[in-house]
């Protein structure tokens, strides 16, 4: 048996620059990291002359075919057809946390995927090229509205920059953080779950329909990167990180109508009147987790708000996609 783990990721500033239709144009990026939070693959060898069908899969579902393009299961689908594996496997998915909460579990499914199914051939990938052949997966062969920066995320792992030029020219630069200075970034981080799950594609598709007018506001978005990573490295106050957070926010959610909506900003402002410097909503919009930036001292206060919502504390730094049994 083999089990691969991707971990879930947090997007600072720089999302929806991401987008190919953004960023060859104009170059994007975005500062993130890699959370302790994963999607899991088993992958197992499958005796299928002894059934009536040659693959099984395990998910939300579970299914038995005779073909692989039987698969229900899009991302299954194209992977297994992607890896020339038709028949003979059994897969297992299971995940910390649940899909369309705007912490990047699609890709980092896909991810997770691939890199079980190429140690299942007895194959070698480096995470350039699981990030890549993820990309490709997602916005070739399944046709999702997905930007670039997931998959990154999930395959490298860590604490980065990624910049993003073309689809094949993506590069990461790790931020060089001090494990005091990320410990006290940790602990500034409060998670709070809208209740609101969203499939982000089709929130996507209606941002993408908008690039053109968006540009100006998504390249003022593209310089918070640099801003956020020069006050993480700079040793300056975290306070700023956090009205730099705000400010992003307040500019993404101009990007679309969709992104936000009354329930979302109720939320939002209940955080920062209890407290909180700054924050975002997760993910494209639309639902998911609040992302609050406070000083640790008022995070009771702030829960407070939140008694009937789930809280989530986080570290991150995480590891990238790995092989963790075989």
């Amino acid at each position: 048996m083999i089990i691969s783990r991707a971990p879930l990721r947090i997007s600072f500033f720089g999302g929806g620059t991401d987008y190919p239709e953004y960023f060859l144009q104009e170059g994007g990026a975005v500062l993130a990291s890699a959370i302790d939070k994963f999607s899991y693959i088993t992958a197992s060898p499958f005796p299928s002359h002894l059934f009536d069908y040659s693959i099984r899969l395990s998910y939300r579902k579970v299914e038995l075919v005779k073909d692989v393009n039987e698969t229900e299961h899009a991302v299954f689908r194209e992977c297994l057809k992607f890896c020339n594996l038709k028949k003979d496997i059994e897969l297992h998915n299971v995940a910390d946390l649940p899909a369309f909460t705007g912490l990047g579990s699609s890709s980092t499914f896909t991810v997770s995927l691939l890199q079980a199914l190429h140690a299942f051939k007895g194959e070698f990938i480096t995470p350039q090229q699981l990030a890549l052949e993820a990309i490709y997966v997602e916005r070739r062969l399944v046709n999702d509205n997905v930007g670039c920066q997931d998959q990154v995320l999930a395959a490298f792992g860590g604490f980065n920059i990624v910049e993003f030029r073309t689809e094949e020219n993506i590069v990461v630069t790790r931020v060089a953080i001090a494990p005091q200075r990320l410990a006290e970034l940790e602990q500034h981080l409060l998670l709070v779950f809208t209740g609101i799950k969203r499939k982000a594609s089709e929130v996507v598709a209606k941002q993408l329909k908008r690039v053109d007018q968006n540009f100006s506001l998504l390249g003022t978005m593209r310089k918070m990167v640099d801003e956020g990573h020069s006050i993480l490295t700079g040793n300056r106050s975290l306070r700023e990180f956090g009205e730099l957070l705000h400010r992003s926010w307040m500019a993404k959610r101009s990007l679309d109508g969709c992104i936000s909506n009354t329930e979302i900003d109720e939320m939002y402002e209940r955080g920062m009147t209890a407290g909180a410097w700054g924050g975002k909503l997760l993910g494209a919009g639309g639902g998911g987790f609040l992302l609050f930036f406070a000083p640790p001292e008022v995070h009771p206060k702030i829960e407070s708000m939140f008694v009937d919502q789930q809280i989530l504390h986080v570290k991150l730094n995480a590891p990238g996609s790995q092989i963790i049994f075989s």
